[in-house]
């Protein structure tokens, strides 16, 4: 059987060319399905070009295409890449000057165009699709200073349309354009009163932490409670909250299945430490218990699992059982090679299974990959249309996408590839 075994793990290592994870069992009627997920990495570039991603139909032929930096890459096969601003390769000792990476109709012509955070408490900016030609993409102005290092695009107004959510010069808020004069700088809205926030700080999420129905903004040490619709521009409640000193991205998610959603971060963008924090109600007064996913030492992870530097996350439902899951990794030289001794460890990629039952610990976790890692936005969706998440990184290592397939195997070469507690 352990010849098996070897034979179906090497078929699986020829056909993604060294990189696999695998995933778990699905239940189709009265049969169980065993099956693995496997994830093809292809690299795009080796050179340093930005710290986060996007996705979305830049040329409109109906096949997602990939942005990194300067350029875009034409799915479904991303061997043809095309620049849309002047590229400028960066050096790895240092800083890009693109972090983040959106994609929408933005003056609705019918062609998806480009959105992009620079360097923290620099400028975003969108850049409009041409439709053709090779010229780069005129290039048009959203907010000049972006502070905290996890801003989100996102529809808070729920009017079809993105906002840029984020703080700027210590005032919590949003941008948002004027459709009648699209190509003008967008309106920031204060939410708060200003704060002592630098450009760098961490940690920033959005999502429902109350139940009301409306996403409300989290930040390291608390939240703000979404007033409604019809009240955005008014002062937001805050609740102050203990989430760590500050991470990636933050997510609102009912983690143990307890009807009230939990908040998941990573506890330092250059340090270490993951947590879900458990909401807990008496009466109308909210609290958070928190759980550690991985500390300091492997021992800290029920799986002996631990990387620093977890400066990017995700929250998508993998392996289609209808639960979100974590895809996070290690952003490699955040502040080059130097410094901190864990800085040069191994550029891991995972995804952690969320088992709201609890018995294998919540959080399951599965490599994908040992040398790419994250930069600081992990970007998700499904590249080929096979119905599957695929992943998109990119970071001083290159730009990477990961394609995600699935194999049938066996029920004991399942149970011999899953990851193994330490506590059993």
């Amino acid at each position: 059987m352990r010849n098996k075994i070897t034979e179906i793990r090497l078929k699986l290592i020829t056909l993604i060319t060294g990189v696999l994870t695998f995933g778990a069992c699905g239940v189709s009627g009265q049969e169980v399905r065993y099956v693995v997920h496997a994830f093809e990495k292809i690299q795009l570039s080796k050179t340093f070009y930005a710290e986060g991603a996007g996705i979305g139909d830049l040329n409109g032929d109906g096949h997602p295409d990939v942005i990194a930096g300067p350029y875009w890459y034409a799915g479904p096969e991303f061997d043809s890449k095309f620049a849309y601003y002047e590229p400028v390769e960066h050096d790895p000792y240092k800083y890009s000057d693109n972090f983040f990476v959106e994609t929408e109709d933005v003056n609705d012509d019918g062609r998806v165009d480009i959105l992009m955070v620079g360097f923290p408490g620099e400028a975003a900016y969108w850049f409009e699709n041409p439709g053709s030609g090779d010229l780069y993409w005129e290039r048009h102005l959203i907010h000049g200073q972006v502070d905290n290092e996890s801003p989100h695009f996102y529809d808070l107004d729920k009017d079809g349309k993105l906002e840029l959510v984020f703080h700027t010069d210590g005032y919590l808020g949003f941008a948002r354009r004027d459709q009648d004069n699209v190509k003008d700088p967008w309106e920031f809205v204060k939410i708060y009163v200003q704060q002592d926030w630098g450009k760098f700080t961490h940690g920033f999420g959005i999502g429902d932490i109350d139940g009301d129905g409306l996403e409300d903004i989290i930040m390291a040490k608390g939240w703000w409670k979404n007033p409604g619709l019809k009240n955005l521009e008014t002062e937001w409640s805050y609740q102050s909250a203990d989430f760590g000193p500050g991470g990636a991205q933050m997510y609102a998610y009912d983690v143990n299945n307890d009807g009230m959603n939990d908040v998941i971060t990573t506890l330092q963008a250059h340090g270490w430490g993951m947590a879900w924090y458990e909401q807990k109600r008496e009466g109308n007064k909210i609290e958070f218990d928190q759980h550690e996913i991985m500390g300091v030492i492997p021992s800290d992870n029920k799986y002996g699992v631990n990387f620093a530097e977890a400066h990017a996350i995700d929250l998508v439902d993998i392996d289609g059982d209808g639960v979100k899951d974590l895809v996070t990794g290690k952003r490699f030289w955040a502040h080059g090679p130097n410094g901190h001794y864990f800085h040069n460890n191994a550029a891991v990629l995972y995804w952690f299974k969320i088992d709201p039952s609890g018995e294998n610990g919540y959080f399951v976790p599965y490599l994908i990959d040992f040398n790419s890692g994250v930069g600081v936005e992990v970007e998700t969706g499904d590249l080929t249309g096979n119905g599957l998440v695929d992943i998109v990184v990119a970071n001083k290592k290159g730009t990477f996408v990961f394609l995600h397939s699935v194999e049938e195997v066996g029920k004991e070469v399942w149970e011999f590839i899953q990851p193994k507690r330490l506590d059993k």
